[in-house]
């Protein structure tokens, strides 16, 4: 089982002036360090109008300062937006690429499409055709990293004609792709699309057994990749606070962690916001409960060995730490990562290599079953040549304007005779 560090900047009110700039810098701070002691993932969100929530509403420019600040750690998406309205997946594939390319191939892809109403009526989807525009968006934007050039799509939700969507992503076909699981429902989605599963459902390790089995069930018998390649990996979140004294741990870590989920059922589930005006800390100091015992990874280390060992045990590949959540503190962050991975991740190192060897024999006869299942890519076109609008204007015989000073510009520029 491996670990991944899990950012969505939050930021309960009240703020000062250097608060937005000082969050940022301690998260950079914080997966610098989680590089160097061996952390194998760090997982930022992609989220809109989520006051106090989260503040990371362009991931890809944090992971992109991550990616020159750290040598291995594995830089992931969770998640990227997909539908159209949010973000174009010519966009995307451009992104995600270039994001690829300077972090030498380190980028996990992770979508979703969100279902707060503050970001989906913002950016004018309808929920109803969420999934439809999610799964269009995906598609396509997988045959745009691998298509020259990309043959172009007319499509319910987005449409564009032949073009050679550049630069190319240095994982090839493209980086591995998941998807937000908030359910059973999205897991069985995940498995039978190929894509990894980002579950976000924080549910103990006996529950968890379940979703395991349920995804790889569906990855072994249905499976059909919607992009060009398969990442069978079932990854699940929990709260992070290491500490020797486990009372401490709770004392640091489980506000935070408790503000995580209520701030998240505030906007998806139970809440009524004003933008700009409702305070949300204050709302959960009027209304949280306040008793909390060790549990996931909030306690001392044997503790949260023995919590993520039943993960471990369940078939979970990859456990995700919140910690920068609430008001928790920048040197408790640091502490309690520098201890974790002193006292207790060396122990699920060390079984890793084994568990993946046995993982990926297992699974082997379905991964070639579910690879033959991609269809081909439509043929490359011989696309039309693209003349320029004064092109086109000279060959529709229109009144051409005096464009003497721009064309000596452009000669003494590219050597072209005029």
């Amino acid at each position: 089982m491996q670990f991944g560090i899990f950012y969505e900047h939050q930021l309960p009110r009240p703020w000062d002036d250097d608060a937005e700039h000082r969050l940022l810098k301690e998260a950079l701070e914080q997966v610098e360090l989680a590089d160097h002691l061996g952390i194998d993932y760090a997982w930022a969100v992609e989220h809109h109008f989520l006051e106090e929530y989260s503040h990371s509403s362009a991931p890809e420019v944090f992971l992109a300062a991550c990616s020159q600040r750290t040598k291995r750690i594995r830089l992931g998406h969770g998640i990227v937006l997909m539908p159209t309205a949010y973000n174009h997946p010519a966009r995307v594939a451009e992104r995600i690429a270039t994001l690829d390319l300077i972090s030498d191939g380190r980028v996990e892809w992770g979508t979703g499409s969100s279902s707060s109403r503050a970001e989906l009526e913002a950016f004018g989807i309808d929920p109803a055709q969420k999934q439809a525009m999610w799964e269009e968006a995906v598609r396509e934007t997988t045959r745009m990293m691998c298509s020259t050039p990309y043959p172009g799509y007319q499509g319910q939700h987005f449409s564009m004609p032949a073009r050679n969507v550049v630069p190319k992503p240095l994982q090839n076909p493209h980086p591995p792709l998941w998807l937000a699981c908030s359910n059973r429902e999205t897991i069985r989605v995940a498995a039978a699309n190929g894509m990894g599963a980002l579950t976000f459902a924080f549910i103990d390790p006996e529950n968890a057994r379940f979703w395991v089995e349920e995804y790889y069930e569906t990855f072994e018998k249905k499976c059909v990749p919607i992009g060009r390649a398969v990442n069978p990996n079932v990854a699940m979140v929990t709260g992070l606070m290491c500490h020797p004294d486990s009372a401490v741990a709770v004392e640091r870590g489980a506000e935070g962690f408790r503000f995580f989920g209520y701030a998240l059922s505030h906007f998806y589930i139970t809440g009524s916001h004003t933008p700009g005006r409702f305070n949300l800390w204050e709302d959960f100091q009027r209304h949280a409960p306040k008793e909390y015992a060790p549990t996931g990874g909030i306690g001392n280390p044997a503790q949260v060995q023995a919590n993520l060992e039943k993960f471990e045990a369940m078939g979970v590949d990859q456990v995700i730490f919140v910690q920068q959540a609430g008001n928790n503190r920048h040197e408790h962050i640091c502490a309690s990562l520098e201890l974790f991975a002193d006292q207790v991740m060396p122990t699920f190192a060390q079984r890793h290599p084994q568990l993946a060897t046995a993982k990926a024999a297992r699974l082997a006869p379905a991964i070639v079953r579910a690879m033959e299942r991609i269809p081909p890519l439509p043929p490359a076109p011989d696309p039309a040549p693209l003349h320029s609008y004064p092109v086109l204007a000279r060959m529709a015989g229109e009144p051409q304007t005096d464009t003497s000073a721009g064309d000596d510009m452009v000669a003494a520029i590219s050597g072209r005779p005029e």
